[in-house]
């Protein structure tokens, strides 16, 4: 057998026990029982381990070093694979398979007990499995290696290329555009009124109407589905089988939809790698960044359009017509995109969002270098949140318990939310301009000319293409905050009439 076959089938049965572990974790998030929780934690486990030891092999890494003295010659996408997969196997080879699967052990009790204890606010008794986490990725930083400090390590895991002084002068160019102006809106912030989506909405019909929305974006059914669970995610077990799920409240409209939008953008780029890189190392996106931004896009920059809600605002009048009585359109749409300071993530504003994401990012860099316990999470949390957002959490429900993500030790993640608002803008300017009636297009329920616009220029090349190349190649720009500024100030403007 040749040696780029021999590659391809040990990436591929990487691949299929990766799916297998994902399988696993979207049952564990779904459907299973909670007695259930013991066996699932060892299976997980026991895959992980062998996805470690088939990643860090000698086998695997010297026949890798034989294909790259060649590396030359092969086809460009070929050669491709080569520096994607030893970027991985380099990765594994640094980390220990004993602090692989304690990873593994401690995140998925973390996680489960996370479920457990985040409705009743229980922060004590999630507490020492969060203590757990943070000390294994902290080690799991100082065995990566890093350049400057320890966030590199963890956040070049999901954003290649991008350190941490880089994030922070992106972050700061940010903040420095997005909180003024964030605050001269809350000045006039009454002149919109949200509480007709603060009734009760039915669940079923929040949910029968995103499904109808995800058809019309293009999401295969055929080859996914969507399940509820306590936090939205989306995973994928090959490019046949794609999951998403969402959380429905009847008490406000907006959650269920903007969490299936949203996942429905994530679910979208999985559908839709290359079909020649299913089971390799290439099969994934660009970066969690770029992923983001194709969540973010179709959340807001089509789920919070004027276009979208002409297509839309009849269909939910005639779902709900007693809730809807009487309300004019520029009422609803005006309710859709009410800013506020708000305590949940997920169902912030756009103009709140990023802050939520700064807020995280400083937590992670305090917890990572010691000058946070995890003990002072709680009242650390509520004061920078009373101080970046204006809001202070109630109890830990609405506050650091949260999200899921820090169970799951994915630490160095939050940011590339923020990453992805500001692709999103950039590669969506960009289709804007090579389809003028793209607005058109939307408001008429043609959602597809951009699923498939974004198809070739995102979706396909996956992971074949490096992210900052990525985007330079189909906007013609490097990574910047202003396009995003630009975005927000034009929408709130107009829609609080804002000079």
């Amino acid at each position: 057998m040749d040696k780029l076959d021999t590659l391809r089938q040990h990436l591929a049965t990487i691949t299929d026990l990766e799916a297998a572990v994902a399988l696993l974790g979207w049952d564990q998030h779904t459907y299973m029982p909670r007695g259930g929780l013991e066996a699932r934690v060892r299976q997980i486990t026991t895959l992980q381990g062998l996805i470690h030891e088939r990643l860090a092999s000698a086998e695997l890494h010297e026949l890798l070093g034989d294909l790259e003295t060649r590396a030359h010659a092969l086809d460009p996408q070929d050669a491709r694979l080569l520096v994607v997969t030893r970027r991985d196997v380099d990765q594994a080879r640094r980390l220990p398979t004993e602090l692989v699967t304690r990873k593994s052990e401690a995140t998925g009790r973390a996680l489960d007990s996370w479920m457990v204890n985040r409705p009743r606010g229980d922060f004590a008794a999630w507490r020492p499995h969060l203590e757990e986490v943070f000390a294994i990725v902290k080690d799991e930083a100082e065995a990566l290696g890093y350049a400057e400090e320890p966030y590199d390590a963890l956040l070049d895991r999901y954003e290649p290329g991008m350190g941490t002084r880089q994030l922070r002068a992106v972050f700061n160019e940010l903040r420095e555009g997005l909180v003024p102006f964030r605050q001269q809106v809350l000045e006039v912030a009454h002149r919109v009124d949200d509480q007709v989506l603060c009734q009760h909405f039915d669940g079923q019909k929040q949910w029968e109407l995103g499904m109808r929305m995800l058809r019309e974006m293009g999401f295969d059914f055929a080859h996914g589905r969507q399940d509820r669970s306590p936090h939205p995610f989306t995973t994928s077990f090959g490019l046949p089988d794609v999951r998403i799920t969402t959380r429905i409240h009847e008490d406000d409209f907006r959650a269920g939809l903007f969490g299936t939008l949203h996942e429905g953008g994530h679910g979208l780029y999985e559908q839709n790698f290359h079909p020649a890189y299913d089971r390799s190392t290439l099969a994934q996106g660009s970066s969690l960044g770029i992923h983001e931004s194709q969540s973010r896009l179709w959340e807001n920059l089509v789920g919070r359009s004027r276009p979208f809600w002409d297509r839309w605002f009849g269909d939910v009048k005639e779902l709900f017509p007693d809730q809807l009585k009487g309300v004019a359109f520029q009422s609803f749409f005006a309710a859709i995109n009410r800013v506020r300071p708000s305590l949940i993530r997920v169902e912030a504003d756009e103009l709140s969002y990023n802050l939520h994401i700064f807020v995280r990012f400083e937590l992670e860099l305090r917890l990572l270098s010691g000058e946070l316990a995890v003990a002072d999470l709680p009242e650390a949390w509520d004061a920078l949140m009373e101080s970046t957002l204006g809001v202070r959490p109630p109890s830990p429900v609405d506050g650091c318990m949260q999200d899921m993500h820090w169970a799951d030790a994915s630490v160095g993640y939050f940011p590339t939310y923020a990453l992805g608002n500001l692709y999103g803008v950039q590669i969506f300017n960009r289709a804007k301009r090579e389809m003028p009636d793209l607005d058109e297009s939307i408001a008429s329920g043609r959602m597809l000319p951009l699923k498939h616009w974004l198809t070739e220029r995102i979706y396909r090349p996956a992971r074949s293409v490096d992210p900052g190349e990525l985007l330079r190649q189909v906007t013609g720009e490097a990574l910047s905050p202003q396009p995003w500024l630009a975005y927000v100030r034009e929408k709130y403007s107009e829609l609080y009439g804002l000079d």
